[in-house]
């Protein structure tokens, strides 16, 4: 049956398996096992290009005929379920976090999740920013019922690691100042899309437990309140303020009130 050949053909690529006897072998200028290659090559040489340009910085602080090898490996386990590569790559956090020669790279699986937000960020879908001029229409006394809704591209994460500060001293405007101290401390994140740039920010814990529960839905007054009773500095005028320079809410609606 062809379903049967086609799953022939397709381990003897990525799983290098001896090729089905339904294969025709017989071409004029080379061997049904040199075609094979040139399928397999392709094969690779394409999901690899895809992960590098969803993991860069893992690449760079890997080197890369480490990262080769590694996309290799992990092209064999998880091969692509999608005919848009852009969204090949999802479970790199997992393999990471199993993949031996990586061992001792202990905060790369974390790593990996953020560059995997960054990916998903930049092919968001797009998102119209809040309007200020909306805003200033409701009255005080309803501040509090307001829920807000974060663009499309935002991505909250944390890590024990310092995943911000390894993200920064990446980029191509850094210092180059690549001596982190794994050990001062974790990361609360949020990955942001702002005019086709992805931001990474680093937030305080506040400001991170703040976002969660506004991404939950909570309104204004709840999660306000809530974040305040555990963190009595929390301070929102500077997180909405920087917010909305990310241009990372879209819109809001009020709370009915019962």
């Amino acid at each position: 049956m062809l379903c049967d050949d086609l799953s022939d053909f397709a381990r003897a690529i990525v799983q290098g398996e001896a090729p089905s006897p339904h294969i025709n072998a017989d071409y004029a200028q080379y061997s049904s096992a040199v075609a094979i290659g040139v399928y397999r090559n392709n094969y690779f040489g394409n999901l690899h290009d895809a992960l590098a340009g969803a993991y860069p910085v893992i690449e760079q602080l890997v080197g890369w005929d480490f990262f080769r090898c590694l996309t290799r490996s992990f092209i064999r386990q998880h091969g692509s379920q999608s005919g848009n590569l852009h969204h090949y790559g999802a479970q790199m956090e997992d393999f990471l976090a199993t993949f031996e020669p990586s061992k001792d790279l202990v905060y790369l699986p974390d790593f990996a999740r953020l560059e995997w937000a960054c990916h998903c960020a930049y092919f968001a879908e797009d998102a119209t920013a809040l309007n200020l001029a909306d805003l200033a229409q409701i009255p005080p006394e309803r501040y509090a019922d307001m829920i807000l809704h974060l663009h499309p591209s935002c991505h909250l994460l944390s890590s024990r690691y310092p995943i911000s500060a390894i993200w920064h001293a990446h980029q191509p405007d850094a210092a180059c100042d690549f001596h982190i101290d794994l050990d001062r401390g974790g990361s609360n994140v949020l990955v942001i899309r702002c005019d086709d740039l992805v931001n990474v920010v680093e937030l305080l814990q506040a400001d991170a437990a703040w976002l969660q529960a506004v991404q939950k839905g909570a309104s204004l007054g709840v999660s306000t309140d809530a974040i305040q009773v555990r963190y009595p500095d929390f301070d929102l005028p500077s997180l909405l303020l920087m917010l909305v320079a990310n241009n990372a809410l879209t819109n809001f609606n009020l709370k009915e009130i019962t």
